[in-house]
């Protein structure tokens, strides 16, 4: 990485980790500008993020597998041998920031656990993600993004309405805001240490993502007593705050308070008069007669015309994008949220940009996703092992150096 490349230049991660939750907290830091050594495994397995099962590729490389390991550096290590507990250790010798999403206490029965790395490395931040935490009657549990939205009310309040059956987010939500929660805590316990020295352990859980959440629809239950319910797409306080058919597909509005009267304008006039609707109170009361009211009127037009008007009149409101859809809107491209990479393999794709911006030091996709054993001699020396050190390594089955591998290995 070039220097002042981002606001996170000059930190080393160690990356013990794989699949959503862990890579996206490593893809974070990476974007910032830390210097992220992912560890691959040896010998060669994919990443479970890019087996055999994914049927995302791009000429022939996994595109789930690049998205979330662009900007690192991989290192394949065997930590169930000897001599790649002893490099682990080395490394953690010089660095700032190790990640890990393991089950809890898989990587301590290694010897590279936090223990070990903050005996040899005293200012270490040790940061660990998993499905319910490191402690607690659930600590150890195995956990996914699905448990973890039934576990933490997410799910109970996500749907069309009571009485259908269960609907989970349609992104893994709690992976990757788990990630970001751990991102978060790593660079409060880096600044930490600038005041104390001393390095600490960041711990968070796919199922505490999900219960952060829910702080809206929780300060609901805490007032009232009771348990929220789905509402569609609608707002448990305020109508109308949803989705209404359009001609051709449907358009997200929020004219609710000092809007409704700008709005019932557009739409119909009528509507302000409606004693239905002429309070904020009666439109919740009756929100369903005001979608069906809402639906009819605004299906005459197209989404396109009607942004066209609501738009003009300062009103909120947004036409509902497919993935794609979203990938070519201009929003999206002049803030550089979907930029262009090219991979050794793969060659020129896209990609998702940083979402935080900075002003100095910008970061963002540099690097595209690592080769296995692209970075091996470049990392180990760096490390001060000599190449008649690193041979030895692979030959003892501790690392690897370009071998042969499946295809899905890039």
């Amino acid at each position: 990485m070039e220097t002042g490349y981002g606001p996170l230049d000059g930190v080393r991660v160690i990356d013990f980790t794989h699949v959503m939750a862990g890579p996206t907290c490593t893809l974070m830091l990476a974007d910032m500008g830390a210097d992220v050594v992912k560890i691959e495994r040896v010998p060669f397995e994919a990443d479970p993020a890019h087996n055999a099962d994914d049927p995302y590729w791009i000429n022939g490389v996994s595109a789930s597998y690049m998205v979330v390991n662009r900007n690192k550096r991989g290192l394949p290590l065997n930590v169930k041998t000897p001599e790649g507990v002893a490099i682990a250790h080395r490394l953690f010798e010089t660095a700032d920031v190790v990640v890990e999403n393991y089950r809890p206490g898989v990587l301590d029965r290694l010897g590279v656990g936090y223990e070990d790395a903050k005996t040899i490395n005293p200012g270490i931040v040790y940061a660990a993600v998993s499905g319910f935490g490191r402690t607690g009657p659930y600590g150890g549990r195995p956990g996914y993004d699905l448990m973890a939205q039934g576990m933490s009310g997410v799910m109970s309040v996500t749907g069309e309405g009571p009485g259908r059956p269960p609907v989970k987010s349609g992104v893994p939500m709690t992976d990757i805001t788990a990630g970001i929660l751990l991102a978060m805590g790593v660079c409060a316990a880096l600044w930490r240490r600038e005041v104390t020295g001393r390095g600490q352990m960041v711990d968070t859980s796919l199922f505490e993502a999900g219960i952060a959440q829910t702080y809206w629809h929780s300060c609901l239950a805490f007032a009232t007593g009771e348990a929220p319910v789905p509402l569609g797409s609608g707002h448990p306080l305020q109508a109308p705050y949803q989705a209404v058919r359009t001609r051709d597909g449907y358009i997200t509005i929020s004219a609710g308070g000092w809007m409704w009267p700008k709005f019932c304008e557009l739409v119909d006039p009528a509507l302000e008069r409606d004693p239905r609707f002429d309070t904020n109170e009666k439109r919740m009361k009756n929100v369903k007669a005001l979608e069906a009211v809402l639906n009819e009127r605004m299906s005459v037009k197209t989404t396109a015309e009607w942004m066209t008007e609501l738009e003009a009149a300062g009103m909120p409101s947004g036409p509902i994008n497919t993935i794609p859809e979203m990938h070519r809107d201009p929003q999206a491209l002049a803030r550089d949220m979907v930029v262009t990479q090219r991979h050794p393999v793969a060659g020129e794709v896209r990609t998702l940009g940083l979402p935080v911006k900075f002003s100095e030091t910008p970061g963002g996709p540099k690097l595209p996703s690592t080769v296995y054993g692209q970075y091996t001699r470049a990392i180990l020396g760096e490390a001060g092992y000599s190449n008649a050190e690193i041979d030895a390594f692979i030959e003892a089955g501790a690392t690897a150096d370009g071998v042969e591998v499946p295809r899905s290995a890039v």
